[in-house]
């Protein structure tokens, strides 16, 4: 069979990721493998985009590789997709799967978002193979590589795919302007991409400024003159200096992350924000995995059917969620628009002034680990995110709470023993709560000097 390798990868050839396929290629040398540049050769099929999608025509099956960044794939790799769904192909009946590598860093959103853009052109879709980083080094590695494309094989073969989710049009219900609040103190910055916008956006924006009673600043990607994504290069890693010289490192650090929250508004497209958003939230790399932004509070304006795209929906959520940012939610023009961005308002204005905050979730602490173990094994690399996770008190092993661990080995070895346990009954549940009790009872004492 013909297996054509999207690379979307921004290092072209040089992609980690890429050897993967290249692996098997050679174990596997009665198919055919052609390596499709989608990341590092973006500007030539943002002239030809026609060849990409025949090429992909022509081919049994479609592999798209490449390293995920920010929750998703490479800004690249999204302008890619851009493309080919604009030549207005027909990839029906072609097989598509994909092989990533990561430290595992949401890999399932970027592994949806993939999945969902080849079902939208009628491609039969195969779950993908997610790597670490380092698991072609391995045996097990290798060995797992190919238990993955032995599987592909058996659904085509047998004619199994994975059931293809459907999307409703959005309905683009009509914005109702808003008179404007009066006090207008602090400073909330809204992040948008009004490029292509019929006016829908910039309606939402208006009512939302309107009804929030703090100052805003809008900020609108496609007027900062942003000269390409993230090259996933590393040479931010030790100072946080950017390859680009274009002064987006400025403008996030002085206009966006200074502000007293951050509010993206964007519409949807392709089951995401857009290439150019994408761009932003990469090159955001020049910051590493440091959560600069801790403590402010975050919202979405929407034009789009944001109801039914879940993964979206998790992108969002879980990225306020890892970087510790108050969630206020997010306003779409689907349902009841006017309603839904007084709504984000009021939350949002409500979180500036009071400073709220709130526990991370499994999204936010899952994450943050992932991080902490990444950035300590790396710190002599990413010398910037180990001085913050320092500073910031984020590397929390477990291993540094001996004290506890020697305390559940004591209880641990108490409840093993059948006499011992038969004479605590149910005492250490009552011992379990001591602390709880004692903090309730201090509670009430203080009530009662008031």
């Amino acid at each position: 069979m013909d297996f054509l390798i999207v690379n979307g990868s921004p290092k072209g050839e040089n992609s980690i990721t890429l050897q993967t396929s290249l692996y098997l290629e050679k174990r596997y040398p009665e198919h055919r493998f052609t390596v499709l540049d989608a990341g590092h050769r973006l500007p030539y099929w943002e002239k030809h985009p026609d060849e990409a999608a025949e090429q992909m025509r022509q081919t049994d099956c479609v592999i798209f590789s490449y390293p995920v960044y920010t929750f998703l794939v490479p800004s690249q790799l999204v302008r890619f997709l851009e493309l080919v769904k604009g030549t207005g192909c027909a990839l029906s009946g072609i097989y598509a799967t994909q092989i990533t590598t990561s430290k595992h860093f949401y890999d399932i959103t970027a592994h949806r978002f993939i999945r969902e853009n080849a079902q939208d052109m009628g491609m039969r879709f195969v779950e993908g193979l997610s790597a670490d980083m380092e698991d072609l080094l391995s045996e097990k590695g290798r060995a797992e590589a190919e238990k993955f494309f032995e599987y592909l094989l058996f659904n085509i073969r047998n004619g199994l795919s994975e059931p293809a989710d459907t999307f409703p049009a959005p309905s683009h219900r009509p914005v109702k302007a808003a008179v404007c609040a009066r006090e207008k103190p602090g400073r909330v910055v809204i992040v948008a991409d009004l490029g292509g916008d019929d006016g829908q956006l910039a309606r939402m924006i208006a009512r939302f400024r309107a009804r929030l009673p703090l100052a805003t600043d809008v900020v609108d990607l496609g007027g900062i003159g942003l000269r390409g994504g993230c090259l996933g290069c590393f040479r931010c890693a030790s100072d946080g200096v950017c390859v680009y010289r274009d002064g987006f490192a400025d403008l996030l650090r002085e206009r966006i992350q200074t502000a007293d929250a951050i509010v993206t508004a964007f519409t949807v497209r392709d089951h995401g924000m857009g290439s150019l958003f994408k761009m932003y939230d990469d090159r955001q790399f020049c910051n590493g995995h440091r959560t600069v932004t801790m403590g402010k509070p975050m919202a979405a304006l929407v034009s789009g059917n944001l109801p039914a795209e879940e993964n979206l929906r998790n992108v969002l959520e879980s990225r306020a969620e890892t970087g510790g940012n108050f969630w206020c939610g997010a306003a779409c023009d689907e349902v009841d628009p006017a309603g839904e961005i007084d709504r984000v308002a009021l939350r949002l204005a409500y979180a500036v002034k009071t400073g709220h905050t709130r526990p991370a979730n499994f999204w936010g602490v899952g994450g943050m680990k992932i991080f902490r173990d990444l950035i300590w094994q790396m710190q002599g690399l990413m010398r910037e995110d180990h001085r913050f996770f320092k500073a910031h008190g984020q590397y929390d092993f477990p291993q540094k709470h001996r004290a506890r661990m020697l305390a559940m080995y004591a209880v641990g070895a108490m409840n093993a023993n059948p006499k011992l346990r038969r004479r605590l009954g149910g005492k250490m549940a009552e011992g379990m709560l001591m602390p709880y009790r004692a903090v309730l009872k201090r509670t009430e004492a203080r009530n009662g000097q008031k």
